[in-house]
Parts: structure tokens; sequence; C-alpha cells
């Protein structure tokens, strides 16, 4: 079976998986980091039917026969019942009529947050209203539009300086797809062994986790893995050759570490600089050597159990700094950094305290990787587990004097205008009771500190910043106080002998970058090694 085959590949990497590279020490490193699109993007995740309601929504109904139902946009995504029949839940019917050409339509907000990287959920052909069900890989469904339209978006996007990426759901189809439906029925089919077949399988095949309708692809036969990435007309390279920048890859740790490598290399033979993300699950280590970047779950789950105080601020560093070790600096400023998406709540309703809602995402916008956000995220939409997390775009809420969306141009900001929160490398700062760490280049002044303090309470500290190149008695400023308007400089104690006395007040977290202090003539700011 593929899971334990792709178990037994991963063991037999362990032997020979390389140490991380070391962090960049030169200035042609870290603008090489600079020039790669992939490092510290800032990513907005897209549900095209939820996005944007269609021009015409009147000219589409026949596009959403029974028992699919087309909703009203103010209506909120609610929870279905389970058919027999149809082998699904009813909730995976329920269609708000978005498509392409009406996200077209708002590339302006996306481009105007800052965004860099727009990433879309299927939109493959499929049955459902998530499209994680595929009747054809090549195919747009046609509520969504046609692979014209997605063409147009694509050529729109880049003109707007956006990047694409795309959902790969390459480990099963669905089974309405027309291959399945063959294979199911006649043994001499070509596409028999593109799925496990048999009567020892609930449905006749092996599904995904048990959904019937979700049946497995066996991606141990050949033709499968050629029709899925090896041909030059497969499914992930045409779509790169149409637009797409990259693949997000669906249960990614399910294809084993071999075949990644193997997918990797084929979208780079089509377009070099592209990005293959994975939503992995597991403990990133050794699989970034695999793969371009994970959707970064270990690092969501440190900085959420230290948010609401399952694991204290020091057995944050501690853990924070091992991934980033094992993992590898490189592969994890591609990284997604996923707080919330359709799987998960949103994180206005999973963290309803302002405060702590905020404390989490400025460490989601300063820790290394590339921030996701979840279309409404900005403006502090709520929602439940699946399906509730993924109603319709509410643009109602789109208004100047939205605190959500004001705190989200601010982090969006200080990113952009940060080289070393896009690009530097991390290293812990010794502290007890903050989670503390900086972001470093090869320009000492560059350096940003982060002090964030999870607990209810202020917290004085005396911290060990070990950075050699920051001098005694530099001025520091906090970076989040001149985005709300606050210039003074002397926000923070200065530096002695790489130590900070510093007050950190409840559930909130300071950036704080040093300054250069005139000394009459004399520079005494040495750029680094």
């Amino acid at each position: 079976m593929r899971r334990v085959t792709a178990l037994a590949l991963a063991l037999q990497m362990t032997a020979s998986i390389a140490q991380p590279a070391a962090p960049a020490t030169d200035a042609a490193a870290y603008a090489r980091r600079d020039a790669d699109w992939r490092n510290g993007a800032i990513v907005y995740q897209v549900l095209v039917d939820r996005f944007a309601p269609a021009a015409d929504l009147a000219a589409k109904r026949h596009l959403y026969p029974p028992p699919k139902v087309l909703r009203r946009w103010d209506e909120p995504a609610r929870r279905g019942t389970d058919s027999a029949e149809l082998r699904l839940n009813t909730q995976e019917l329920d269609f708000w009529g978005g498509d392409l050409a009406s996200l077209s339509g708002k590339l302006d907000h996306v481009r105007a947050l800052g965004v860099d990287v727009l990433y879309l959920n299927p939109i493959h052909l499929a049955y459902t209203n998530h499209k994680y069900d595929a009747l054809d890989f090549q195919q747009v469904s046609p509520e969504f539009g046609t692979r014209d339209d997605f063409r147009r978006l694509a050529q729109q996007a880049h003109a707007m300086g956006l990047k694409v990426v795309l959902d790969g759901v390459f480990n099963h189809m669905g089974r309405n797809a027309p291959v399945f439906q063959q294979a199911l029925a006649d043994p001499a089919s070509p596409y028999r062994h593109w799925f496990a077949i048999g009567p020892q399988y609930a449905g006749g095949a092996r599904s995904w986790t048990g959904f019937q309708n979700l049946p497995e692809l066996n991606l141990e036969h050949p033709p499968v893995r050629h029709y899925l990435w090896q041909a030059p007309d497969s499914v992930l390279r045409s779509w790169l050759r149409d637009g797409a920048d990259g693949w997000r890859l669906d249960t990614s740790y399910e294809l084993g570490p071999a075949y990644l490598q193997d997918l990797g290399r084929a979208a780079q033979a089509e377009k070099p600089g592209a990005l293959i993300v994975g939503e992995m699950v597991n403990y990133p280590g050794a699989w970034m050597q695999s793969i371009d970047a994970v959707m970064n779950f270990s690092l969501r789950h440190i900085i959420l159990d230290a948010a609401d105080g399952r694991i204290g601020p020091a057995m944050a560093n501690r853990m924070t700094a091992r991934l980033l070790h094992d993992a590898g600096i490189e592969p994890m400023l591609k990284s997604w950094m996923v707080i919330d998406n359709h799987d998960i709540p949103r994180i206005a309703t999973l963290l309803p305290d302002v405060a702590q809602r905020r404390w989490v995402q400025a460490l989601q916008f300063t820790l290394p990787g590339a921030p996701n956000i979840y279309y409404g995220a900005e403006l502090g939409m709520t929602g439940g587990g699946d399906p509730e997390n993924r109603g319709p775009m509410q643009w109602e809420r789109l208004r100047d004097d939205n605190p959500d969306l004001q705190w989200m141009r601010q982090l969006i900001a200080l990113r952009k205008q940060h080289r070393a929160l896009r690009v530097g490398d991390y290293r812990a700062v010794e502290a007890e009771r903050l989670i503390a760490f900086e972001r470093h280049t090869d320009r000492a002044l560059e350096t940003v500190v982060v002090l964030a303090n999870p607990s209810t309470a202020p917290v004085t500290e005396r911290v060990m910043v070990a950075n050699p190149w920051l001098m005694d008695d530099m001025p520091m400023i906090d970076l989040l106080r001149p985005l709300a308007g606050d210039n003074t400089p002397d926000t923070a104690p200065r530096f002695g002998a790489g130590f900070l006395t510093v007050t950190v007040p409840p559930r909130s977290v300071r950036v704080l970058q040093p300054r250069q202090r005139d000394l009459g003539g004399y520079d005494r700011y040495k750029r680094g090694p």
C-alpha cells in the first residue's frame, strides 16, 4: 500500500539526509534570498466560489442542478447531513457562485493589502464545491469558468506583481471521475491500476481516509505519475505553462520523499523558481530535503500553545530554535506560516480575545516564513470548523475604520519595510518569560529583536541578544509604534554588551530595531562579518 511504501522511503532516506544549510553570512547570499519571490512572501488564500459574487448569477444557475444549491451571498455556510446515496455530505453541494472572472475584479483589494502570492483552492473540474474530488485535473470546473479564464487571471495577477499558486490534489480523485468509473466497471480498463480496486474495500476501492467519494490514486503505478507530473503535458507542467507559479500539494506527506523530489524536479524543469509547498502535518525536519517548503503547522502549534499557556515561553523558544535548526532556514523562509485556513477555525473565532489574536498575528509576521492570510481574516471574519470557516467574503466589512484591517495593514507594512523579517536568519534571544528572538542579515542595523509576552501581566526581564555586531549603548526603536504614529526613538533601554532590560506589556509584542547614533563623525557601526 502507498502509505507503507512512502514511510519506508522516508526511513531509508534518514541515513543520508544532509545537515541543514548554515545561515547566510555575506551580502550576496542575502541578496539571492531577497531576489527569490518565494522567500518571506505574503500569501493570500482564496476559495473561488466564496470570494466574490459573479456579475450575472442568473446566467449561471444552470451550472448548479439539484441536488446542488446556489445560495444567496448573505447566507452563512452551514453544516449539512451525510448522504449514503451521494457518498458525501450535503454541505459539499452548497455554492455561492463566485468564479475566476469575479475574482479578477477583486484583485485590486488583494494587491492593495501588499500581498505577493495569490493561492487558489482547487479549481479543476469536480462535482463538489471544494473541488477536492477531481473529475479531470486538466479542466476548470464550469462554475468557475474555463482554462482561458485562468490564463487571463494569471496574466492580470502577474501584471500587478502577484504570483499564482494552485492546489494540487495528487493523492485521490472523485468517485464520479470517468477514469475511475471505467476502472471500476472494467477489469481490462487501462485505468484499472490507477486505483486499488477490490471487494476488500468499502465501496469497491481504497478511498482517502475512508471517504468513499475520494478513491485514492495508486502513485506506484508509473502512468499515474506520468499523467500528474512527469510528462511534458502533465497536470503539473501544463498549468505552470499556463501561468501558475507553483503548487500547494494536498496532504503532501502521503506522496513520500522520493515522489516529492521527482515532482519538484519536474516543476523546476518546466519553470525554474517554481514553488512546491506541501500541506505537511508532520514535523518538517528531514522532509525539507524533498520539497521547497511546507505549510508550517508545527510552528503554528508552538505559537498557539504559547498563546494559551499550554507551554511556557522558554519552552516555546527552545522548540522554535530546534524546529528551525532541523528544517533549515532556507526552506523555512519559503514555508507558509498558517494560523487559519479552510480546514481549521478562523482566527477570530479561535481567538476571540483581540489582544491575544493580535499577539499571535504579530508572531505570524515576524517569525521566519511566508505569512498565509485566509481570505477575510484581514476583515475580522469569523467561522468555526468546516464549513463555517468557508463562508462568503463579507465585503461590507471592507472599511478603513475596521480595526482588523488597520492591524493587518500595519503588520504587512512592517514586513515590507524590513528586510530582516522577510529573508533574515533566526537566532533565539536568551529569555525565560518572553518569547524572544532576533532576525538578522549581513547589515547590523537591519537587525530586528522580537519580544513577545503571552501572559496577562506585564513582564520585565533582562535578556541576552547574542549578536556580536550590535554595539554597546545603541538606541532602539519599537517598529510597531511608528506604524501607529509614534516616532519616539528611545522606546527601549539601550544595549549593554549584548544585554537588554525590557518591559513588555500583557499580551503584547515589541519589535525593536537599533538606530545609528551620532558619534560626532566617527562611525563604529560594523555591517557584519
